[in-house]
């Protein structure tokens, strides 16, 4: 990962396990995000569901991370490249280690390395952060993904104080009238997807 560049983040549970058993652990999963990976990446969207996650981040300006790394950057342990990773790192592994005690599990939660997609054009990124939001649709949690209660999608549309870049989120789609507009258009296509799909089951 490098500075100022977008990236799709997600992974899953390992095998059949899942991630978020109550929401307690929504919450707390949240928390560790603001406290490892909020320093470091502007967040355009996300979504939690069972048995994995995603998110659309902007790692933040070389600046703001030499800053933050500087104690680390100083002593030349490793690069900002890999400082990054190890902070992805440290999140799970914080994540996990709280879950294993809270539900007497033992060992890895989560699918080894996490995956990401540099994320390149202004297209791509809208189509990211939609899909990200009606991925509960996509799986079938949920027909109302404005109501699924996590994912960024209400806190981009409310005026309550957020860590998400909302501003950023809502140029890029123009206005919120088309912020909505697009999400939904795409739901409708979701929803035939899935119509299909239980067709043929």
């Amino acid at each position: 990962m490098q500075a100022d560049n977008f990236y799709h983040i997600y992974n899953r549970a390992n095998g059949s396990e899942k991630l978020f058993v109550e929401e307690e652990n929504y919450r707390y999963f949240l928390q560790q995000f603001k406290k490892y990976i909020a320093p470091i990446a502007h967040v355009y969207a996300y979504c939690l569901i069972p048995n994995h996650f995603h998110f659309v981040i902007k790692i933040k300006e070389e600046k703001v991370l030499n800053n933050y790394f500087e104690e680390k950057l100083s002593k030349g342990s490793k690069p900002l490249e890999s400082l990054l990773s190890l902070q992805f790192s440290h999140f799970f592994n914080s994540y996990t280690q709280a879950f294993n005690k809270k539900h007497n599990r033992k060992g890895s939660l989560f699918s080894s390395n996490f995956k990401r997609k540099e994320i390149t054009a202004k297209e791509y990124l809208q189509q990211v952060i939609v899909y990200v939001h009606l991925n509960p649709v996509k799986h079938q949690l949920t027909s109302n993904f404005d109501e699924f209660p996590y994912t960024s999608y209400k806190s981009i549309l409310s005026n309550k104080p957020t860590l998400l870049a909302r501003k950023a989120v809502i140029e890029l789609f123009d206005d919120l009238e088309n912020f909505r507009y697009v999400h939904q258009e795409q739901k409708i296509k979701t929803d035939l997807i899935n119509d299909l799909i239980l067709e043929d089951s």
